[in-house]
């Protein structure tokens, strides 16, 4: 769409910013709303996106249980399939696959002929587990920016869980179970799913058997893992890799597994290296967050004549646009006021 005309700066905004997050007055919804609203339309369910408190919910169909997983089953959510437009007050409204985890969207809205699509939190490399991204043209796409740094380059997935499989071997051969700390919804799919499962038994917190129930009910399977509260025997628990969120990685029930090398699976150890804040004795770099050469390609293929940024980087990823010549702002920057629509 960035060769059949510039956007015209006196066209009005189809989003605009606001106190309780992006809004579309002319549909009356917002857009992954920081705070209580009428009507939300959620890119994924992750807790800095889908909030509670608001009066309804509109996500994909795939969303819908970890949702209600997260946010208690009273709430009153409706599920839409990917591809498929809903008409909100004559805004044509759909979600597009966007990569990051299960059930996650871009949200691509429609009206008078103007195209905006909010990329939410997104990557281009498909991980077997959240779908392979799918590129929407638009007039102005919005992206995440949070690893926009050229730094920010992801290593091929084989190369990372095989290094994570030598470390759980490594870890088994001096006696020590392997406790890898990564987030409940997402990133420790991913992890399950891929590992090699023949090294040897696999544990999951509480917390991530919860979600793995939601991408079960939409046709993932995963290994068979334990998650009762006991830690098992002392032969089993040497052998075993255990996944928890970080926020965990201290509890009683993960003491019971007796002397433990910890992991931290981050697009962060890219520059952090193998420690995090002293707890981590090792780093995997494994994302679901687009890398740099991600974000650039998905914008390209977007054909924006417009790119808003925000979620991390964006006075860097700005720069870099507007010398490449896109028309390019920080989504806070672009809106002159915060209105408390």
């Amino acid at each position: 769409m960035r060769t059949e005309r510039r956007y015209a700066r006196g066209m009005s905004d189809l989003l605009t910013m606001t106190t309780y997050g992006l809004f579309c007055p002319a549909g009356g919804f917002y857009i992954d709303p920081t705070k209580k609203v009428d009507r939300a339309v959620i890119t994924h369910g992750h807790a800095d996106h889908a909030r509670a408190g608001h009066d309804s919910y509109l996500c994909t169909e795939q969303s819908v249980p970890i949702l209600l997983s997260r946010l208690g089953t009273k709430i009153a959510v409706t599920g839409q399939p990917y591809g498929e437009v809903r008409v909100i007050n004559g805004v044509s409204v759909s979600f597009h696959p966007a990569g990051h985890v299960l059930g996650s969207a871009q949200i691509r809205v429609e009206h008078k002929g103007e195209i905006w699509v909010v990329s939410g939190d997104y990557k281009t490399e498909n991980d077997g587990v959240s779908g392979e991204f799918e590129s929407v043209k638009c007039h102005t796409f919005i992206t995440e920016s949070t690893f926009g740094l050229p730094i920010y380059r992801w290593p091929e997935p084989t190369v990372v869980i095989n290094q994570i499989n030598d470390w759980w071997r490594r870890n088994q051969a001096i006696g020590r179970a392997s406790v890898m700390c990564a987030y409940s919804l997402g990133k420790a799919q991913r992890i399950l799913h891929a590992v090699d499962t023949s090294i040897g038994p696999i544990y999951v917190h509480k917390a991530v058997a919860k979600i793995n129930a939601a991408y079960e009910a939409a046709g993932v399977r995963f290994p068979e893992v334990n998650s009762e509260k006991k830690a098992p025997a002392p032969e089993l628990a040497k052998r075993a890799l255990i996944i928890t969120p970080s926020a965990h990685d201290e509890g009683v029930w993960l003491q019971g597994f007796g002397a433990a090398s910890r992991a931290f699976a981050s697009g962060w150890m890219r520059v952090r290296g193998g420690q995090r804040g002293g707890k981590s004795q090792s780093g995997f770099v494994v994302s679901d967050h687009v890398d740099w050469p991600g974000m650039l390609s998905a914008i390209r293929q977007s054909e924006a004549e417009r790119i808003l940024v925000t979620h991390g980087y964006e006075a860097q990823t700005v720069r870099y646009l507007r010398e490449q010549g896109w028309e390019a702002d920080g989504l806070d920057e672009h809106f002159e006021h915060v209105t408390s629509t």
